[in-house]
């Protein structure tokens, strides 16, 4: 044996993380609160439209779809479907990265060629072409996490960005090639958490997250404040420099914590965490991943940050084919 080197360094990392139970604190009306938006959601007629994309294969029909979110605002999919199918078949929602747009149409065809139907929707008010008509009180420059915080939090932006994810799942399920029994969610970083959310409040039997965010937001601003918790320290450096809102500040991030909405998923979940990810840090993804009450697994990564991970999406596709 080699003298002086830390044996099983990471065994022991990953065995506190399998025992982090979360720091932001869960707020006493939550449930009510989820009860509420999907009330409003409920109320809230899709009012889907297809158009033929620019984009178009043999193998697959390729649509812009558009539908209709809370607040009014139109949200934007790319839908992509099987040329021929005999029977309903399983659906894929997938999720992107903050900041982001849904990509490429190609980078999609690999489940359609599988016998999948595709949803990628842009996020509202990022960079693709959904969007967001929701105007809350409050700051709105490179600040999404916090955006509604001076309001009511029945105003959060992630909370809005939530029930889209289930107004598409709905979507989803409602087209006549689709099985609604057999859908699928995958995404990385806030497609992650977006995953994550949309398998906690919709019909959802797999999920594959990838480094997730929106999870434990005060473990982060506390420990690794240049992580993506950036946005709350830079909150506090320009509206409250003395940090007298702070406990209101996270009691109203607690409705869009994911580790509070993990125990409602029932789907399968697979989870890929880079163990050095300094976006996204290790514990905050655990503290979802140890609430989840669902049939679950983890693969890390010792040597990987928030980056793409070489295997992941393999891993993710023979998880998802399984539906």
């Amino acid at each position: 044996m080699q003298r002086g080197y830390p044996m099983n360094t990471i065994d022991n990392q990953i065995e506190q993380l399998l025992k982090y139970q979360g720091s932001t604190p869960k707020p006493d009306d939550f449930d009510e609160y989820w009860a509420r938006a999907l009330k409003e959601l409920d109320a809230t007629a899709p009012e889907v439209q297809l158009k033929p994309a620019k984009f178009q294969v043999d193998c697959a029909d390729c649509f812009d779809l558009y539908f209709t979110g809370v607040g009014g605002s139109r949200i934007y999919a790319k839908y992509l479907r099987p040329k021929k199918s005999d029977a309903p078949h399983p659906a894929l929602l997938m999720f992107h990265g903050y900041s982001a747009n849904s990509g490429n149409w190609n980078e999609k065809l690999a489940y359609v060629a599988a016998g999948f139907s595709v949803f990628a929707m842009d996020v509202r008010g990022q960079g693709g072409l959904s969007q967001d008509l929701t105007n809350p009180n409050g700051p709105t420059l490179s600040l999404h996490v916090m955006k509604g915080i001076e309001d009511h939090e029945d105003t959060l932006f992630y909370r809005n960005v939530y029930l889209d994810t289930v107004q598409l799942a709905r979507v989803a399920a409602s087209m006549p090639e689709v099985d609604g029994e057999r859908l699928g969610v995958m995404g990385g970083s806030q497609g992650g958490g977006l995953s994550l959310a949309c398998a906690a409040l919709a019909n959802i039997k797999r999920a594959a997250v990838t480094y997730p965010f929106l999870c434990d937001f005060v473990w982060g601003y506390r420990n690794h404040p240049a992580s993506s918790n950036w946005e709350l320290r830079e909150y506090f450096r320009r509206h409250d420099p003395r940090n007298l809102t702070e406990k209101e500040v996270f009691r109203k991030l607690g409705y869009i914590d994911c580790q509070h909405l993990a125990d409602r998923i029932t789907a399968e979940v697979l989870m890929h965490t880079g163990l050095e990810d300094n976006i996204c840090p290790p514990m905050t993804q655990f503290a979802m991943y140890n609430k989840l009450k669902c049939k679950k697994s983890f693969m890390t990564y010792p040597n990987y940050t928030h980056e793409w991970i070489p295997d992941s999406d393999d891993y993710n596709f023979m998880f998802l084919t399984q539906l």
